[in-house]
């Protein structure tokens, strides 16, 4: 019987309330209601280009700012994921993926190894895409990060366009988990010779 690898987060503070579905053998079909319009096409890039399917639904304080929805979507997300995983049994563990976007070139590398860990590497050349402060696309991955316990480095290898640097990190996101999260016939139980992640 082939085991479903899915999960379902709610999180509801004075800030934010969000609930969020997530699916790792999906088809990249995203459902997203943010409210912050530039995160919502940065996670519809994740998830097509992970083949994940993914559904958001979040209210923040955004009068305020988008800090506190950015930063708690990530949250859920890596909680989703790190569940989602189960016990880790037949994973590659692994992945990297290098995306292009025009005159920008980004790679993110991952390890499911239960041990949290985010390394960014590379400056933004903006810090505002449209309403969007450019610093949350760290906070963002460095929350994911910790939640879904991952190593995960983000490496800005060049770039001009501020938008096409975020979107290619994005997209080379979902790719490496796509990589990583993907089942592999050789794998005999848990990929590490500790014999836990």
């Amino acid at each position: 019987m082939e085991i479903r690898r899915f999960a379902e987060i709610s999180r509801k503070t004075n800030e934010t309330d969000i609930q969020l579905a997530f699916d790792i053998d999906g088809e990249g079909r995203a459902d997203l209601d943010t409210n912050v319009p530039f995160l919502t096409h940065m996670l519809d890039l994740f998830t097509k280009h992970g083949q994940f399917n993914l559904t958001v639904k979040a209210k923040g304080d955004i009068e305020i700012d988008d800090h506190h929805t950015t930063e708690d979507i990530g949250i859920c997300l890596g909680s989703a994921l790190r569940e989602a995983l189960g016990d880790k049994k037949g994973i590659k563990r692994y992945g990297n993926a290098f995306v292009p976007m025009d005159e920008a070139l980004a790679q993110v590398v991952v390890d499911l190894s239960n041990r949290p860990h985010f390394e960014m590497r590379g400056e933004l050349p903006s810090s505002r895409v449209g309403t969007f402060d450019t610093e949350l696309v760290h906070e963002f991955l460095w929350k994911f990060a910790l939640e879904a316990r991952m190593n995960l480095h983000v490496i800005l290898h060049y770039g001009a366009n501020t938008h096409h640097m975020i979107e290619a990190v994005f997209k080379a996101l979902g790719r490496a988990l796509d990589e990583a999260t993907m089942l592999d016939p050789r794998v005999k139980g848990i990929p590490s010779t500790k014999g836990v992640l």
